[in-house]
């Protein structure tokens, strides 16, 4: 195994630097004429195809945190973690198909415009600011941070610690093309994704034949199998007094079938649904068009674990057989399993993690923007604002929010590595998670809900998701009627933070449902609703049953 990159890995490398840069150059000249547009630079809308939209909402979502992250959780706790994939599919139906109409007929272009329009300035405000904060902070410094960590390690071993200048390289690059607005980045995402799923799938594809002696993947596949049965179960027992702690560590972060209760569609449904990092990139289109892109992504999501997981499992194998040596942490996993590519394939594996890294930076930086732009400064700072102004305002947010995660990121300031990076982005937005998700669905469909059950709803959910999480056991106990805690193998107990998730959101709902019962029974801003919004096409009722017979499938042969 060597990890070392040779001029073939270089030249790949460069020839996808060019690609991407000189495709992304081509579309801003082509949009020029709207350059000072702000829907256009934000939005990119009406122009983007159903392939663009699918394609950029993967790009986006697949990041440093699911390559390294969930890498890192196949090699701890192995085929489980897909469910945040598999069960994102599910929830980019229902987004397809109830969602998205209801933001596109009210012609919602962000997030905080959805929530002033159907509750009012004080929650829209509230949570703009929020959703800023954690984009930066746990977002978009965990991707770069995460990014620059993988890249490094496959840079050459001659003494100089090259994450600084990975870290100055990555967040150029992504500022690059962010500064051509939505356009610019949508459609260098179908060339991003396309380098994303052919070098990812190299990964897996020649770590499975390391793993079956070169007698190809197949029997690689089934080697592994049998030598790590225990990480090809979807759903983990409950432990009991017997359980190891690894068997309690793994159920603390995937808990068993409890997880599907709950805490799983909140994470997915709120993530895809009412997050404008994603879906920014359906505003702009027409319903079909959104649908479709949006369940392409769904498709595209059912093989994301053999790109983004199963090298995790891979690892953990090739450790194992003696081929790998011992991981000094898991998110080590997927840069390791790098070294078995042959020269040229690992430049083309490296460009796959990089397009991943920049696309989703270029993403978030741009929901920042836009988010700050639209819905604090046009709001607040200047009414009047031309749109000329409005884009420069967007491009100069958007490099400042880098260089602050820079400053937060250049030597850990909070604490990523230790938390491991893919539970560490779950478990932080998860804090906001099922207040957020609690407002969107009541304001959707249920006319009753009122502005101030939604600012009830977004404290409470808050407040009790940190409750839950780290002071229910003490306070409570570590056995009751509503959850059970955990030995952490730190001295502490834990409840899993999915389950705390599901039962932040239950509580936040009946609150919200009690305090919007003192109102009026039908809210004046209540959205209008009628059948023929989420009528489907026959095209679409396909695809939608193609997409659920693939996941069954899924689940009967992993369960």
């Amino acid at each position: 195994m060597n990890n070392q990159l040779v001029s073939k890995d270089y030249l790949v490398f460069i020839l996808y630097l060019i690609l991407v840069g000189s495709y992304g150059y081509w579309i801003y000249k082509r949009r020029k004429s709207k350059e000072h547009d702000s829907k256009a630079f934000f939005l990119a809308e009406g122009t983007l195809t159903w392939y663009a939209i699918g394609a950029s909402l993967i790009a986006s979502n697949i990041s440093a945190e699911q390559f390294i992250g969930m890498s890192g959780n196949g090699f701890f706790v192995g085929i489980a973690v897909s469910a945040y994939e598999w069960i994102a599919a599910v929830a980019l139906i229902i987004i397809a198909v109830w969602f998205m109409p209801i933001y596109l007929k009210n012609k919602i272009y962000t997030m905080p415009q959805f929530l002033k329009t159907r509750y009012n300035e004080t929650v829209a405000m509230i949570m703009a600011i929020l959703w800023l904060f954690i984009y930066i902070f746990v977002n978009l410094t965990s991707i770069l941070f995460l990014g620059a960590i993988a890249i490094r390690g496959l840079l050459p071993n001659d003494g100089t610690d090259y994450l600084h200048i990975v870290m100055i390289a990555l967040a150029v690059f992504a500022i690059f093309i962010t500064l051509g607005g939505m356009k610019v980045i949508g459609f260098t995402d179908v060339i991003q994704v396309t380098v994303l799923i052919i070098g990812g799938l190299a990964t897996s594809y020649f770590a499975l034949n390391k793993i079956g002696g070169g007698t190809g993947i197949a029997n690689g596949f089934s080697i592994m199998m049998k030598t790590a049965p225990e990480h090809f179960h979807m759903i983990f027992k409950k432990p009991t007094a017997d359980t190891s702690q690894l068997d309690i560590n793994k159920y603390l972060i995937l808990p068993g079938i409890l997880m599907y209760a709950a805490g799983q569609w909140i994470v997915n449904l709120n993530y895809w649904g009412c997050n404008q990092y994603i879906t920014q990139r359906a505003l702009g289109a027409n319903l079909n068009t959104a649908r479709t892109g949006l369940l392409f992504a769904a498709l595209l999501k059912l093989i994301m674990p053999l790109i983004v997981m199963l090298p995790g499992i891979a690892a953990f194998v090739l450790v194992k057989q003696g081929n790998l040596h011992p991981l000094q942490k898991m998110d080590d996993a997927y840069s390791a399993v790098l070294g078995f590519l042959p020269a040229g394939l690992k430049g083309l594996s490296i460009a796959a993690l990089t397009a991943a890294i920049v696309a989703s930076l270029a993403g978030k930086v741009n929901s920042i923007s836009t988010i700050y732009t639209l819905d604090i400064y046009r709001k607040y700072i200047n009414k009047e604002a031309s749109e000329k102004r409005l884009v420069w305002i967007g491009r100069i947010v958007a490099l400042s929010a880098m260089i602050i995660a820079i400053l937060f990121t250049w030597k850990d300031i909070l604490g990523i590595s230790s938390e491991g990076g893919f539970t560490y982005i779950q478990k932080y937005t998860g804090f906001i998670s099922p207040g957020v998700f609690a407002m969107f669905i009541l304001g959707m469909f249920w006319k009753r809900t009122t502005g101030a059950a939604a600012v009830v709803g977004v404290i409470t959910g808050l407040v009790l998701c940190y409750f839950f999480n780290e002071k229910a056991p003490a306070v409570f106990g570590n056995e009751t009627w509503l959850y059970t805690a955990f030995p952490n193998g730190h001295g502490g107990y834990e409840i899993p933070f999915l389950i705390c998730m599901g039962l932040s959101f239950f509580f936040t709902v009946a609150i919200m449902v009690v305090v919007s019962l003192a109102g009026p029974k039908i809210n004046p801003k209540a959205f209008e609703l009628d059948k023929t919004m989420f009528k489907l096409k026959p095209q679409t009722i396909a695809l939608i049953v193609i997409i659920l017979m693939l996941l069954t499938a899924l689940y009967v042969k992993f369960w």
